[in-house]
């Protein structure tokens, strides 16, 4: 059963769970995981099938290297870059934040959107500076990505591998694809579109409308989302 928390106010129930305030969180047969790298380990251990670790060893090491420079290269400067943008915009953000909740949460969230928008600037450590040094490391990330890419199509080998699942499910919020599990609530803000349309032309960002092999559970996890642009709350 998947449960969606509150942006900001998901904080003290995750601390409590697991030392740490990131999304999202795995409870499996009674056991706490957090951090994209150990949820797919354990999901790839209770189902192997269809597989994400390629099978030869030195394809193994380059999909787990993939795997750690996305997280590391791409995933926090996306989510600097795009927050930057999108936290300014009041009711479209607090909208976005609340969908699928009752009207009277919806109200008090936009209420108290303001102050929380402090808190997860400064928690994020988003200004113009960092933001600006964040939009040239994506730039750079998607430069490797497209290098990376082989002849299949595939950034491993010739089939979709964990590290085609990081770097998919980091450029989603980017690409948007028809089968994203949230929509907007309504047209981007024009600030947010002409970020978004800088990049979508380039030739790795169609990779985040790959389509995943179907596997158990919220594998993406923070790679992936808990509301349509909170996707990038863990790293």
């Amino acid at each position: 059963m998947r449960r969606s928390l509150l942006p900001g106010f998901h904080v003290p129930r995750v601390l409590w769970m697991t030392g740490q305030k990131a999304l999202p969180v795995l409870v499996l047969d009674g056991e706490t995981i957090h951090g994209s790298t150990r949820r797919i380990e354990r999901l790839e251990r209770l189902r192997p099938e269809p597989a994400l670790y390629p099978a030869d060893a030195t394809d193994r090491r380059r999909a787990l290297e993939l795997e750690d420079f996305f997280d590391e290269e791409l995933g926090p400067h996306v989510r600097r870059a795009l927050f930057h943008e999108l936290l300014p915009e009041t009711e479209f953000a607090a909208a976005a934040f609340t969908l699928g909740y009752g009207p009277v949460t919806q109200r008090l969230y936009r209420a108290l959107f303001p102050a929380l928008r402090v808190v997860m600037k400064a928690d994020m450590k988003i200004d113009a500076g960092s933001a600006a040094r964040s939009r040239e490391k994506v730039l750079a990330a998607l430069d490797r990505l497209e290098a990376e890419l082989r002849p299949s199509g595939y950034l491993v080998g010739d089939r979709f591998s964990v590290a085609d699942l990081t770097a998919a499910a980091l450029l989603a919020p980017v690409v948007l694809p028809p089968e994203f599990p949230y929509r907007p609530p309504g047209p981007l803000p024009a600030p947010v579109t002409r970020w978004r349309d800088a990049l979508v032309s380039r030739p790795g960002v169609p990779l985040g409308r790959r389509d995943v092999p179907a596997a158990p559970g919220p594998v993406g996890g923070d790679r992936g989302v808990t509301r349509p642009v909170f996707a990038l709350a863990e790293r």
